[in-house]
């Protein structure tokens, strides 16, 4: 009789680990299905220079000295599932200092900047790169000295 009781525990366990398996993956499922309909790109570059020079960043670096008039924030998105907005979001410290919005066109490719005057503002700065909903998809930080 205990064999036959011990039996059905191992069973009953082994039904309520397939359930909770199967949930989990279910509900996995669906948070990696919202996070492709919230971000219709992917950034492939994603960096800060001194200038653009025929479509491509110059001058990339993570420090940059205070004489620095400007910097520049190149993003190259690729797949591209649709026409698109994104926003440059400039931070000194925990400071927003501006926000610049660009249209993203579909397509596999596509490259495109903001600039920002530094005003000799030393400091930790940061560039959060936000989709059409305000969400932060991706940021890259530098330092003014």
């Amino acid at each position: 009789m205990k064999k036959h009781a011990i039996v059905i525990l191992v069973l009953m366990v082994i039904a309520v680990l397939g359930m909770v398996l199967t949930v989990y993956a279910q509900e996995k499922a669906k948070q990696e299905g919202a996070a492709k309909e919230t971000a219709p790109f992917a950034i492939k570059r994603l960096v800060i220079g001194t200038g653009v020079e025929n479509g491509e960043p110059v001058g990339v670096a993570e420090t940059f000295p205070a004489s620095t008039e400007k910097v520049y924030c190149f993003l190259e998105a690729t797949d591209i599932s649709k026409d698109t907005e994104v926003s440059f979001v400039w931070f000194s410290g925990e400071k927003e200092m501006s926000k610049f919005s660009v249209a993203l066109k579909e397509g596999p490719r596509w490259r495109t900047y903001a600039y920002k005057n530094l005003r000799e503002i030393k400091g930790d700065w940061k560039v959060e790169i936000r989709d059409a909903e305000g969400k932060v998809v991706k940021d890259v930080k530098f330092k003014v000295e």
